[in-house]
């Protein structure tokens, strides 16, 4: 609730800048956080290098990480989708149609009224 000795105006302009003021300090919050966990991610990236994990072994292969999500989905109970095979996913492509020859050039129109049709 605005002061008693304050205008409509007055209110409206001091809302505005409580808005503004608020809306940097949220953003320079999130520009701190997004530079440290970026400092984070690079600390990470050079301790253990691309693809490695804490240990120093090489991350798991995805086959790897797809039987261990089946072990989790079937321990906990939850559904275990069946995944298709590499032909299932290759889309079926019909053998193409061979063309009929051509029996002669006659076969097509090539008359004079119908190339030289001028045009006004």
């Amino acid at each position: 609730m605005p002061p008693e000795s304050e205008t409509p105006a007055e209110h409206f302009a001091r809302t505005g800048r409580d808005a503004v003021t608020y809306a940097r300090q949220v953003a320079r919050t999130a520009k701190a956080r997004y530079e440290r966990r970026r400092g984070e991610n690079a600390e990470l990236a050079k301790q253990f290098g691309k693809g490695r994990l804490a240990g120093g072994e090489i991350a798991p292969t995805p086959s790897v990480l797809r039987n261990a999500a089946k072990r989790f989905r079937a321990g906990a109970g939850l559904p275990v989708p069946a995944l298709p095979s590499a032909a299932e996913l290759v889309p079926f492509r019909p053998e193409p149609v061979a063309r009929r020859p051509r029996v002669s050039d006659d076969d097509e129109d090539f008359s004079q009224s119908r190339i030289m049709r001028r045009v006004d």
